[in-house]
């Protein structure tokens, strides 16, 4: 007898390993996922995504009191933006919204760079009296818009009770009833908001900046003003660009300050574009052109933040 053996690929058939117990674990994994960030995607599909789009069709439509109950808004194409356009109050509208938001970012911003400056500096009881200044920011906008109500009233007033003490005006000024004060109030409040968010944010920026560039600096024989111009503002320029682009972001979408204190009056002199599309929307009724004026608003809160995007891109790649 004689046994042949035989060798070859044909003669060893590889039999098919059987599949692993965690072969299913990757997709559980990825429903686990989907389970977790659903809640988050419904609700900004709920209170972001459907009212964006609603927002903007309307600004097409002929969005009328009547239009709730028969569900009848014909479209009219660019004819709301042409009437928010060529309304009488749209240049001054514009030019409060300009006027209130520049202004408030450059007090906002320079007042907070200040404070950030000198509280980047070690002393006694430095980060309790950093702490008292973030009141302004962590108070709810109500309560600030009502308690600045309270210190401008024209009347009773602390503000004017004090500067009449020290015989600065001669009369009490009418800052909410003025239309030559009504705005620069409005502002002035705003900017007490505003300056503990800008002062976080660049103190934090001041933090990241290596002590030894002072040091060494200072025995270059550079003063104070040359070191902050030639050391604090360039290093600190990736955190300006983030903390500016924030500001605008929030100053131009203002709403409940201006509400509280002067309802963007007396006769539209603190009136800015959010306050004209409230105004047209739930006082004059006319809801398309108020969402025309919203649309107007989105976009130029879309174009900031593609800036602030790309600010915070740029910011990371320098720290690289």
């Amino acid at each position: 007898m004689s046994t042949t053996l035989e060798s070859g690929p044909s003669a060893t058939t590889a039999s098919p390993a059987p599949p692993a117990a965690g072969s299913r674990r990757p997709r559980r994994v990825r429903w686990a996922a989907v389970a977790f960030v659903a809640p988050a995607w419904l609700y900004v599909a709920g209170f972001y995504l459907y009212p964006l789009a609603r927002s903007v069709q309307m600004g097409f439509q002929d969005y009328t009191v009547s239009s709730f109950y028969t569900g009848v808004a014909p479209y009219v194409g660019w004819d709301n933006y042409s009437r928010v356009v060529h309304d009488s109050h749209f240049a001054r509208t514009v030019l409060n919204t300009v006027l209130f938001t520049a202004g408030s970012l450059v007090f906002q911003f320079a007042i907070g760079l200040a404070l950030a400056v000198f509280f980047n500096r070690r002393f006694p009881l430095g980060g309790p009296l950093r702490s008292l200044l973030l009141v302004p920011w962590l108070l709810p906008l109500v309560v600030s818009g009502t308690a600045w109500r309270w210190i401008l009233d024209t009347d009773s007033g602390v503000l004017n009770h004090v500067l009449l003490q020290l015989h600065l005006v001669a009369h009490p000024v009418p800052w909410l009833a003025s239309t030559h004060d009504s705005l620069t109030a409005v502002t002035l409040v705003n900017i007490w908001i505003g300056i503990p968010f800008n002062m976080v944010i660049l103190y934090g920026g001041l933090q990241s900046i290596p002590g030894e560039l002072y040091e060494a600096a200072s025995l270059d024989g550079a003063g104070g003003w040359q070191r902050f111009r030639h050391i604090t503002l360039p290093l600190l320029r990736p955190v300006t660009a983030v903390v500016l682009t924030l500001g605008l972001i929030y100053t131009v979408k203002v709403f409940d300050v201006i509400m509280i204190l002067t309802q963007g009056g007396p006769a539209g002199s603190s009136q800015t574009l959010t306050t004209f599309a409230y105004n047209l929307s739930f006082q004059q009724l006319e809801f398309g052109r108020g969402a025309a004026v919203g649309n107007l608003l989105i976009g130029l809160a879309v174009v900031f933040a593609v800036v602030y995007l790309r600010a915070t891109r740029e910011q990371r790649q320098a720290g690289r």
